[in-house]
């Protein structure tokens, strides 16, 4: 498959420049720049043929078969209308936008086309949160009364910027990291939470933006969901526990871009370790990707799951603005 990425982001160079080539067939075939200079320099890093700032000129190019968008998050709703317009299958970094009827559109475009749309809710294919999947779905912990997830960490210094002072670009910690959480939860149990109670701050970094948020989620199960997310803090490690009626499974860094960290089950028993596959997550995103192109089954993160992550996120934003309880609206998100 070939692929045109726009925006020369990090995350496109450090795991997808390599996920897509660990793919048979797979090639980068342009990168789509606002900036020239970063475009070409990308291009010359990276190995890529074609470099520029047209995405139009990019679309236009029957050699193209897909497009990976990660640029900042307002741009992505116009990028991605224009490759599903253009007949590409599409995968959009989270936040699909900035504006829940935004991700809509783009999810209904797609369908409309004909063509892949998926989400890069790359956390789906760690081997981790598989592993933790497993022992919930086979009722080893009983029914899950709760389920604590923290991605509270420091942002690394080349990831800062707009994500600490630009509202207008989709910065602030929850666009970032409370999506990520929101479908962690929604992969792990299988069921969206009914209404939110949330605080968020800016504690040192954010500008114009909160860099810290604190949330609990109600779910239809009964299930009380705490989900704690930062910017700030340099020695904190992400995570999740769950909590049932035979037993808790306590996971240290598993929010993680590596297949690292580790996992323990505790139950009457005793504490065993879990042990769980260490391959690339990107790798799984890309397989899962071309599977769904060729009719084989649906991408592990789709549009529709893209959407109700940013419903969630924008529930507990409103939650945290107004002081009082959101129920979240789902609308056509499924």
């Amino acid at each position: 498959m070939n692929w045109a990425f726009v925006g020369a982001s990090t995350i496109a160079g450090q795991y997808l420049v390599p996920a897509v080539r660990a793919q048979a067939g797979g090639t980068v075939r342009w990168v789509v720049s606002g900036s020239s200079d970063r475009a070409a320099e990308f291009s010359r890093t990276h190995g890529i043929a074609q470099s520029g700032t047209s995405l139009a000129v990019a679309l236009a190019d029957p050699g193209v078969d897909a497009v990976y968008i990660s640029s900042t998050n307002e741009k992505h709703h116009a990028q991605a209308m224009a490759a599903i317009a253009a007949g590409k299958h599409v995968l959009c970094e989270k936040p699909l936008a900035t504006r829940i009827a935004d991700a809509l559109a783009m999810v209904q475009a797609a369908e409309q086309a004909g063509v892949v749309f998926a989400t890069n809710h790359h956390l789906r294919n760690a081997g981790s949160l598989r592993a933790v999947r497993k022992l919930i779905v086979s009722g080893t912990v009983g029914k899950v009364l709760s389920l604590r997830v923290f991605h509270a960490v420091e942002l690394p210094v080349h990831l800062r910027g707009w994500r600490l002072d630009n509202p207008e670009a989709g910065g602030g910690v929850i666009a970032d990291l409370t999506v990520h959480n929101a479908d962690c939860v929604r992969f792990l149990l299988g069921e969206d939470p009914v209404s939110v109670v949330a605080q968020m701050d800016t504690t040192g970094l954010g500008q114009g933006v909160e860099d810290s948020a604190m949330s609990v989620w109600v779910m239809p199960s009964g299930a009380m969901i705490f989900s704690h997310e930062s910017f700030t803090h340099p020695f904190a490690a992400s995570g999740l526990e769950v909590h049932g009626t035979r037993g808790s499974i306590l996971a240290r860094g598993v929010l993680s871009q590596e297949p690292q960290g580790e996992i323990d089950l505790v139950t009457a028993a005793g504490t065993t370790r879990v042990e769980f596959d260490r391959a690339g997550l990107y790798q799984g995103v890309l397989r899962d990707f071309g599977a769904a192109v060729a009719g084989r089954s649906a991408p592990a993160a789709t549009g529709h799951d893209g959407v109700r992550s940013l419903q969630i996120a924008e529930a507990v934003r409103q939650a945290a603005l107004t002081g009082q309880r959101q129920t979240v609206r789902y609308g056509d998100g499924r």
